[in-house]
């Protein structure tokens, strides 16, 4: 599995809860904390770790309107997880059948760092530190 060393809180909401839970959950990795279903919202709440006890909240909500556009839509720009090797990190993407862009080196940093995206185009990224 693909070892994520860190992030903070983040909530996503998803537009197919299965689909985007089976992502998080089978393809990254994460652990799942908590899986509630709120009737009054016809709603999902995920609660997911990710590496050293961050978390990411995963909601499902009933039509939610789509992304304007990538990565430049006001707000998240994209979701950052630190790895240990980029390398390592990209093949277990790409053997889950997830599309990854070429490693880059970060200019300020000298650091590697590529993206791909989740199941609703969210950019999401991988940063070798």
């Amino acid at each position: 599995m693909m070892k994520t060393t860190g992030i903070h809180h983040v909530a996503i909401i998803c537009s197919d809860y299965q689909k985007s839970k089976s992502f998080y959950v089978y393809t990254l990795g994460f652990t799942i904390i908590k899986e509630t279903f709120r009737a009054a919202r016809n709603s999902y709440k995920l609660d997911l770790q990710v590496g050293n006890g961050d978390r990411i909240e995963l909601f499902s909500f009933p039509n939610p309107p789509a992304r304007p556009s990538t990565p430049e839509a006001c707000g998240l720009r994209h979701l950052a997880f630190k790895v240990n090797d980029i390398n390592e990190a990209v093949a277990d993407l790409q053997s889950h059948g997830v599309a990854v862009e070429d490693i880059r080196i970060d200019e300020l940093t000298r650091k590697k760092f590529t993206f791909f995206k989740d199941p609703d185009n969210l950019p999401l990224e991988i940063y070798e530190d």
